[in-house]
C-alpha cells in the first residue's frame, strides 16, 4: 500500500506518561490489535522515558515494560512494535533483551545536541536488523544548523531517519518548519517530526513540518501523550486525506479505537490545562507535567513556578530528580519574601 507519510503511533510509550506509567497487558494488548487492525505501520511500546526507565526518579511502571512489548508483538500481523531508548537509562543488553522479543523498530534518543552518545546504541539497533531512528529532543534548544549538524551524526551512526522533536510543545511553525527545511538540506534520509500539544500548535507545527518535506510523522490517538498530549493520530489522519496524502491507515477505525478503547484509559481528558501550558511557554520537557504537579502539593507551592524556573535553568530529560530541589528552593524562598515567583521582581 502506498504512503506518502509514514505514521508511527505513540500512545503506548508516550502516552505512559499521561496515565503515571499505569499500562496493563490487557490494555496494551487490546490498543496495539487495533492500530495493527487500522494498518498502522510502527506502534511505539515501553516507559515513558524509553527502555529501562522504570524507576522512582522517572515513574514506576505498574506492569514491566517487556511483558507490555511482548504482548503488543504477538498480536500485531503487519505492523512492527518499536521501543525508545535514551543513552544513559537505556542500555545495549536492554536494546538486545528487546529485539529478541520481536520489536522491529527502535528509536535512540539524545539531547538536540547530544548526538555523540547515541553511535553505539544506533550501530547495535543496524547490526540487531532494526528500523533505526535517530531521535533529537528538545529540539527547540538547539539552532536549526545546529540540529541539522547533530542529525548529520545521527545519519553517518546509521540512523534510518531522523526526528525533530518538539519535547516541550515549544516551537511555533515557523521554527518547525525551518528545522525541517535545515534538515532536508543535509541529509539523504527521510525527517521525521514528533510534536506535543502544550502550546495549542502540534497539527499546525505537524502540517508545516509536512510541508517542508517531513515523511515520517508521530501521532497519539486520543492525544494520549505526555503534556498535553501529542499530535492527534485520529484527527491528523482525517486532515491528510482531505490534503490528498496517504498513509494507509484505516480512518474509521482509529476513530472507534480513540472512542471506545483509549478514551475509558485516560484518567482524564486530555487538554491543556495549566501546567501543559506553562511546560510549552517556558520550553520545559512535557513529562515533567506531573512531577512538578506532585512536588508543588509536597511543598504547598505553585507548579507553575517550578515549571518557569525549570525552564529558566534550561532543565532536559533526565534531570526529573532537580524537579524536588527547585521546589524546596522555592518553598524556602516563599517562606522568607511570602511573595510567589510570579510576583517577584
Amino acid at each position: 500500500m502506498s504512503r506518502d507519510i509514514v505514521i508511527t503511533e505513540v500512545a503506548l510509550r508516550d502516552g505512559s506518561h499521561a496515565i503515571n506509567h499505569q499500562f496493563t497487558v490487557e490494555q496494551v494488548v487490546e490498543v496495539a490489535r487495533a492500530l495493527d487492525e487500522a494498518n498502522v505501520p510502527y506502534i511505539e511500546v515501553s516507559h515513558g522515558d524509553g527502555l529501562a526507565g522504570s524507576s522512582l526518579q522517572y515513574g514506576l511502571s505498574r506492569t514491566p515494560e517487556l511483558e507490555l512489548i511482548e504482548a503488543a508483538v504477538s498480536v500485531c500481523k503487519q505492523a512492527k512494535v518499536g521501543v525508545l531508548l535514551l543513552p544513559g537509562i537505556g542500555t545495549i543488553k536492554d536494546l538486545k533483551t528487546a529485539a529478541g522479543l520481536g520489536v522491529g523498530m527502535a528509536r535512540i534518543a539524545t539531547h538536540a545536541t547530544e548526538a555523540d552518545v547515541s553511535a553505539q546504541h544506533i550501530y547495535q539497533a543496524k547490526e540487531l536488523g532494526l528500523t533505526t531512528v535517530g531521535f533529537l529532543m528538545m529540539s527547540h534548544m538547539a539552532a536549526p544548523e545546529k540540529l541539522a549538524e547533530q542529525a548529520g551524526l545521527m545519519q553517518s551512526y546509521g540512523a534510518d531517519v531522523v526526528y525533530i522533536v518538539d519535547s516541550a510543545g515549544a516551537l511555533l511553525p515557523d521554527q518547525a518548519g525551518e528545522r525541517v527545511r535545515a534538515l532536508k538540506q543535509c541529509l539523504h534520509i527521510p525527517v521525521g517530526f514528533h510534536a506535543h500539544n502544550n502550546l495549542s500548535l502540534a497539527m499546525a507545527n505537524t502540517l508545516v513540518a509536512i510541508q517542508e518535506g517531513a515523511t515520517w510523522i508521530d501521532g497519539s490517538v486520543r492525544c494520549l501523550g505526555a503534556g498535553a498530549g501529542n499530535t492527534q493520530t485520529e484527527v491528523l489522519l482525517a486532515v491528510l486525506d482531505r490534503m490528498g496524502i496517504q498513509t494507509g491507515v484505516d480512518l474509521y477505525k482509529m476513530m472507534d479505537l480513540a472512542e471506545e478503547i483509549v478514551s475509558p484509559i485516560l484518567q482524564v481528558p486530555q487538554g491543556i490545562t495549566r501546567d501543559a501550558l506553562v511546560l510549552g511557554y517556558a520550553g520545559v520537557y512535557s513529562s515533567f507535567r506531573l512531577h512538578a504537579e506532585r512536588a508543588a502539593r509536597k511543598f504547598g507551592i505553585d507548579s507553575r513556578d517550578i515549571l518557569i524556573e525549570l525552564g529558566k535553568r534550561k532543565a532536559v530529560g533526565g534531570q526529573e530528580d532537580m524537579i524536588v530541589d527547585v521546589a524546596a528552593e522555592i518553598a524556602q524562598l516563599n517562606s522568607s519574601t511570602n511573595l510567589p515567583i510570579s510576583d517577584r521582581g
